[in-house]
């Protein structure tokens, strides 16, 4: 039973351990990128079927982990907005991964990772912003897309971006959006039986880790200026998108 629940060897569990700890102060830090550095861990040591549900229950740790970080500076207003409709979206979009070509996500959603990072710089300078509706069109959308691929991070985090929202306000208000909208991911795949008791526990494990590396994370947040933070972003928006693009290729 023991064997059942870890679902991998000693080696898979100690780089899910290091790597974990790592993706959730990366995630921390810039909002996303914790599924893009798991995932070939966890297709390594649980096999592909059940890599993306078992992120998905991780996730919903590793985002509960950044909203206690910075329950105090959550836009509750833009959570709402965001999941209200983000979430039947991602159940839906859930449920429709099962029939989509997965290599043709993967590279529209690589290409658009990539090219989101002068679009928003442009964006920047005309000083686009996003109101509240607008929002909430955004977190249909993006929810949608969550519910079909491993993470769309790169895509929530310009949105809550453009709202207007930084540092940790910023990150608080992804993360909660996160939660509401991955838990009804994990519903749907429960409900289409492709999480086991094994899988529960195996994305129990990993969450635990993010949400070690979420709580390391927050004193560097604290400390980096602005324009560093915006760095990031592009870092992760480039890495996203090329890992995107050479998993269409594999």
């Amino acid at each position: 039973m023991l064997e059942g629940f870890l679902a991998g060897h000693a080696w898979g569990m100690a780089m899910i351990a290091i790597v974990g700890t790592a993706a959730g102060a990366v995630s921390g830090v810039v909002g996303t990128g914790s599924s893009m550095m798991l995932l070939p861990v966890l297709v390594y040591t649980y096999g592909p079927k059940q890599a993306v549900p078992i992120m998905a229950v991780a996730a919903v740790f590793g985002n509960i982990s950044k909203v206690l970080a910075w329950w105090r500076e959550i836009d509750w207003r833009a959570v709402c907005a965001y999941s209200v409709p983000g979430a039947p979206a991602a159940a839906l979009g859930a449920k429709t991964l099962w029939i989509l070509p997965s290599t043709v996500v993967d590279i529209t959603l690589g290409l658009f990772f990539i090219a989101m990072v002068p679009t928003r710089h442009y964006l920047q300078r005309r000083q686009w912003r996003l109101s509240l509706w607008q929002l909430a069109v955004v977190g249909a959308v993006i929810g949608f897309l969550t519910g079909i691929v491993l993470s769309t991070g790169p895509l929530s985090v310009p949105a809550f971006a453009a709202y207007g929202l930084s540092g940790g306000a910023f990150l608080g208000a992804e993360s909660a959006s996160s939660v509401f909208i991955y838990v009804a991911k994990v519903l749907m795949f429960s409900g289409l039986g492709a999480l086991p008791a094994a899988a529960w526990i195996n994305g129990l494990i990993v969450g635990m880790t993010l949400m070690l590396g979420t709580m390391l994370g927050k004193r560097f947040v604290l400390g980096i200026s602005p324009s560093v933070f915006q760095r990031l972003l592009d870092t992760m928006l480039i890495v996203s998108g090329g890992v995107m693009l050479s998993a269409a290729w594999q």
